[in-house]
C-alpha cells in the first residue's frame, strides 16, 4: 500500500456531517493530488456503490469505495471525524473514514486495497493509533505500514507506550473473558439448500456478534455429529429445523431456541440474541431420551410442544417427506432410465430373477425398472414410519412402518400413509404418558410400545379407517384422471403457485409430495400432475437467471454471479436456486415467480404433458409426454416471471428520478440518482 496514500490525502479533523459530505471532502483531496479527474462523476460512482449496500463496519469504521473511470491511479484517502458519521454500521456512527478509489476495470487493485485494509482494521492497536495520531505524515506512514518521519518519532514513541499499556490491559481482560458459545442444528426436508443456508447465516451472524457458533447440518443426506466436547462446552443451543432433530438427548440441560429452518436463514442475529437471553435467565432445557421436546424450565414441556397445532403437524409431515425423498430420487430415476432404454412396456416384463440375458438391452431395462419399483414400494411405509418418528421418536418407527405397509395392502395409497403415520405417532405418544413401574421402563421402547402400538395401528388401518381412505384415494385418482379443460388448468395454477411461493419450503414440499404420491400407482392424471409440478418448480431460478442477463443493472454483482449458477439449478429442477434473490427482495421476486409458476402449471396441464420421473429437469425431457409443448410452458412462465421482476425492480429505481432527481451511470452500468 506504499503508493496509495500521502499526507495530503489525510484529514485528521473531518468536519463533514454526512457520508456524502465526507466523501466529497476526501474526494476533493484526491482531485488536488491529481488522482481523480472528474469530481462529480467520481462521487456519483461512490454513491452508486453506497446504494447497493452500506459500507459501515462495526468498531466506528466507514469504507466508502468504488471503481470509476474517473480515477487515474489506485488511491486511498483517510479522514477522522470527531462527531462521527453514519455509514450504516450496526453499532452506530463511524469516526475513521477510508475512501478507496480504483480505476475502472482494476478489480485486482480494488480488491487488494480492500482486503489489505480489512486485515489491518481488525488490529486494535492499528485503529487506536489512527485515533491517537496528530500528524498527517505519521498517520499516512502508519497506513502505508512504514516508519514515520524522524520529526514524528517522539509522537510515535508516546503512542507506542500508550498502546503497550492498553494492550496489556486488553490481554488481561481477554484472559478473563470466554466467548459465548452456541451449538446449532439446521435441517430441512431435502437437506440440500435451506439446511446449509441456515448454517452459513448462523455462522456469519456469530462472527459478527463475537459468538462462537458451531453448526451440525442434518437432512436426508445424513449428518456428521458435533464433537461431544463442543456440545458440552456450549452455553446455548439453536435448532433451526423443519424435520425432527436427531439424537436430541445430546443437548439436554442447555438453553434452547427452537425454530423453523427459515428463521435460521432470515434472522440469525435475533436467534443468537434470544439464545444469550435464555442463558442469562438460566432457562435450562431438558431433552427427553424418547424424542420429546425440550423443557424450557417451567415444567410445561418444550416450545415445540406448545406450538400451534398446524406448526407441529407441518414438522411431523416434513419429517416423513425428508426420509422419503431419497427413495423418490433413486427409485423414480431408475424407473425413468428403464423407460428410456426399453420403452414404457418394460414395466410389464417378467421378473429378471427368472429371465435375464446379459446381452439384451431389454433385460437391463427390466432390471432397472424392477429395482426402481422395489425402491418405490417403500415410499408409503417410509413416509408413515418417519412421520411417526417425528412425533414420538424411535419407538414409533415399527407401528409407523406397519401402518404404511397396511395402507398399501388395503389400497389406501399415499393418503393412507399420511394417516397411518399420524395414527402411529399419536398411539405411541399416548402409551408413553401411561405411568409404568421402574422395572418395565427398560423394555417399554423396544418391546411393549412397538408391540401394543403396532397392534392398535393395524386394527385401525385394517378395520376402521383403511377402507374409507382407500375410497377417498380412488375418488381422488378418478378426479385426476377425469380432469380436463378449465379444471385441469385451475389445478395447474394452484400447484404452480405452491411450488414457487416458498421455493423448497413447506408449501413447495406439499405440492411435490402430492405429485410423487401419484407416481406410486401412476395414472394419466397423476402423470400430468407430476409434469406440472416439475415444470413450475423450474421457473424461479430460470427467471432470475434470465433477469440478471437481460437487465444486469438492476442487480448487484453478487446477484449476477448467482444468476449464472441459477441457469443450471433451474434446468435441474432445483427451485432453491432462486432463494438468494427472494431473500434480498421478497416483495418483488416472490410475486413475480409465483405468477410465472402459475402460468407454467396451467399451460402444462392444458397441454396434457405427462412425466414419469420425479426429478431431473430438462435431463428427463425424453421421458415427457408432449415434450415440445412442455418446454414451451416452461419458457412462457419464465418469460412472465422475468418480465414482472424486471418491471417491479425497474419501477423502484425509476421512482427517485420521477421525483425530480438527476443521475448518472454507476460503475457497473446502474443508474445512480443524485438529488437535484
Amino acid at each position: 500500500m506504499s503508493e496509495l496514500i500521502t499526507a495530503e490525502l489525510v484529514d485528521l479533523d473531518l468536519s463533514a456531517p454526512t457520508k456524502d459530505a465526507a466523501a466529497r471532502s476526501l474526494a476533493e483531496r484526491m482531485v488536488a493530488a491529481h488522482r481523480v479527474t472528474d469530481l462529480e462523476g467520481f462521487l456519483a460512482d461512490v454513491a452508486a456503490r453506497e446504494a447497493q449496500m452500506p459500507t459501515g463496519l462495526d468498531g466506528g469504521i466507514g469504507i466508502p469505495h468504488c471503481r470509476s473511470e474517473h480515477v487515474s491511479a489506485p488511491t486511498l484517502a483517510f479522514g477522522r471525524s470527531g462527531a462521527g458519521i453514519d455509514f450504516g454500521a450496526a453499532d452506530g456512527p463511524s469516526d475513521l473514514i477510508f475512501l478507496i478509489a480504483a480505476p475502472a476495470g482494476a478489480d485486482d487493485a480494488h480488491l487488494t486495497i480492500l482486503s489489505g485494509l480489512a486485515r489491518r482494521l481488525t488490529d486494535a492497536e492499528f485503529t487506536a493509533a489512527l485515533r491517537a495520531g496528530t500528524d498527517p505524515r505519521a498517520v499516512a506512514a502508519l497506513i502505508r505500514g512504514e516508519e514515520p518521519p524522524e520529526e514524528c518519532q517522539e509522537q510515535e514513541q508516546a503512542r507506542a507506550e500508550t498502546e503497550t499499556k492498553r494492550e496489556t490491559e486488553t490481554e488481561a481482560a481477554a484472559a478473563a473473558y470466554a466467548p459465548f458459545r452456541i451449538v446449532a442444528v439446521t435441517s430441512c426436508p431435502t437437506g440440500i439448500a435451506h439446511t446449509y443456508l441456515a448454517a452459513e447465516s448462523l455462522a456469519a451472524a456469530g462472527r459478527a456478534e463475537g459468538v462462537e457458533v458451531t453448526v451440525e447440518t442434518q437432512g436426508s443426506a445424513g449428518f456428521k455429529k458435533l464433537d461431544p466436547s463442543v456440545v458440552a462446552a456450549a452455553d446455548a443451543v439453536i435448532w433451526a429445523h423443519d424435520v425432527e432433530v436427531r439424537e436430541k438427548s445430546r443437548f439436554r440441560g442447555k438453553p434452547l431456541v427452537d425454530v423453523g429452518v427459515k428463521a435460521g436463514v432470515n434472522r440469525p442475529a435475533e436467534l443468537i440474541a434470544e439464545a444469550r437471553r435464555k442463558a442469562e435467565r438460566g432457562e435450562i432445557a431438558a431433552v427427553s431420551e424418547d424424542g420429546g421436546g425440550a423443557d424450557t424450565g417451567d415444567g410445561n414441556g418444550s416450545a415445540a410442544d406448545h406450538a400451534h397445532f398446524g406448526v407441529r403437524l407441518r414438522t411431523y409431515l416434513m419429517s416423513g417427506v425428508s426420509y422419503m425423498v431419497p427413495f423418490v430420487a433413486a427409485g423414480g430415476l431408475l424407473i425413468a432410465l428403464s423407460f428410456a432404454i426399453g420403452g414404457y412396456e418394460i414395466a410389464s416384463a417378467k421378473s429378471v430373477a427368472d429371465h435375464f440375458v446379459w446381452g439384451e438391452a431389454d433385460s437391463w431395462a427390466a432390471l432397472l425398472n424392477q429395482i426402481g419399483s422395489a425402491a418405490f414400494g417403500f415410499l408409503v411405509p417410509v413416509l408413515a414410519g418417519y412421520i411417526a418418528y417425528g412425533m414420538a421418536d424411535r419407538p414409533a418407527l415399527v407401528p409407523g412402518f406397519v401402518g404404511g405397509a397396511i395402507a398399501l395392502t388395503v389400497n389406501a395409497g399415499f393418503l393412507g400413509g399420511l394417516v397411518a403415520g399420524l395414527l402411529a405417532g399419536a398411539v405411541v405418544m399416548a402409551i408413553q404418558r401411561v405411568p409404568v413401574h421402574a422395572t418395565l421402563r427398560g423394555i417399554m421402547p423396544v418391546l411393549v410400545i412397538p408391540l401394543v402400538a403396532s397392534a392398535a395401528v393395524g386394527f385401525l388401518m385394517f378395520i376402521v379407517v383403511g377402507k374409507p381412505i382407500a375410497s377417498l384415494q380412488n375418488a381422488l385418482t378418478d378426479w385426476l384422471n377425469g380432469l380436463s379443460g378449465s379444471n385441469a388448468v385451475i389445478l395447474g395454477v394452484v400447484l404452480g403457485l405452491m411450488m414457487c411461493f416458498d421455493m423448497g419450503g413447506p408449501l413447495n414440499k406439499v405440492a411435490y409430495a402430492f405429485a410423487v404420491g401419484g407416481l406410486a400407482d401412476p395414472t394419466p392424471g397423476s402423470l400430468k400432475v407430476m409434469a406440472a409440478v416439475m415444470a413450475a418448480g423450474m421457473v424461479p431460478p430460470l427467471a432470475m437467471a434470465l433477469a440478471t442477463t437481460v437487465r444486469r443493472r438492476l442487480f448487484t454483482r453478487t446477484e449476477r454471479e448467482n444468476g449464472r449458477a441459477a441457469w443450471v439449478l433451474g434446468a435441474s429442477f432445483i427451485t432453491e436456486g432462486a432463494i438468494p434473490f427472494a431473500a434480498a427482495d421478497p416483495l418483488r421476486v416472490i410475486p413475480s415467480v409465483m405468477a410465472g409458476g402459475a402460468v407454467t402449471g396451467a399451460l402444462s396441464m392444458a397441454f396434457g404433458a405427462t412425466l414419469r420421473a420425479p426429478h431431473g429437469g430438462v435431463f428427463v425431457v425424453p421421458l415427457i409426454g408432449g415434450p415440445f409443448l412442455y418446454l414451451l410452458a416452461i419458457a412462457a412462465g419464465t418469460l412472465v416471471a422475468t418480465a414482472l421482476v424486471v418491471l417491479l425492480k425497474g419501477a423502484r429505481r425509476a421512482a427517485p428520478e420521477a421525483a425530480g432527481d438527476t443521475g448518472s451511470a454507476g460503475p457497473d452500468g446502474s443508474r445512480v440518482t443524485v438529488a437535484a
